[in-house]
């Protein structure tokens, strides 16, 4: 195998070995997502096979979710930026946004996730995290987890969809 997935490929440089797993998810849905949305044009990006989400949604959802979930892991409360794209993630834009530009903020802020996952401190793992409105608890580790995993179940769907639209 000439590019096995990232879980195959050793340790994530700067990444604690509790947190690997986290590295190696992001990494992988970074790439996959890169090579499925990426030369989507607008009217692909915004279709709904089957009143199934756009591709555009799913990419928009995942940046702003990996955003939300990691501000939560620093202990911190979401911005009044942060709920305002929270309310435009299903939105195409004007003019609609097309594949490489929503693949580059995606990828960017895969990017920023795993700074902040190379700057946890170990020792930080099992603080206790509130998220949400009504502060449900959690924990760093939790959230960082929440995150990848949220990150891959998005990223199955931008590749799911993204192969429909460009058949049909």
């Amino acid at each position: 195998m000439s590019n096995p997935e990232y879980w195959l490929r050793g340790p994530v440089e700067g990444v604690i070995p509790f947190l690997q797993p986290i590295a190696h998810a992001l990494l992988q849905a970074r790439d996959e997502v890169s090579t499925a949305a990426g030369a989507l044009g607008p009217a692909q990006l915004w279709a709904r096979p089957g009143e199934a989400a756009p591709v555009g949604y799913h990419l928009r959802h995942l940046a702003g979710s990996l955003d939300r979930l990691l501000t939560y892991a620093r202990g911190e409360q979401l911005s009044a930026e942060q709920l305002t794209y929270l309310k435009s993630e299903h939105l195409p834009g004007e003019p609609p946004a097309d594949g490489p530009s929503l693949v580059a903020v995606v990828r960017g802020r895969i990017e920023a996730a795993l700074d902040q996952v190379r700057s946890t401190p170990e020792s930080s793992l099992l603080e206790e995290r509130r998220v949400g409105r009504q502060g449900l608890l959690s924990t760093t580790i939790g959230l960082l987890f929440h995150a990848a995993e949220h990150t891959t179940r998005h990223a199955g769907q931008i590749i799911t969809t993204a192969k429909i639209v460009t058949r049909s």
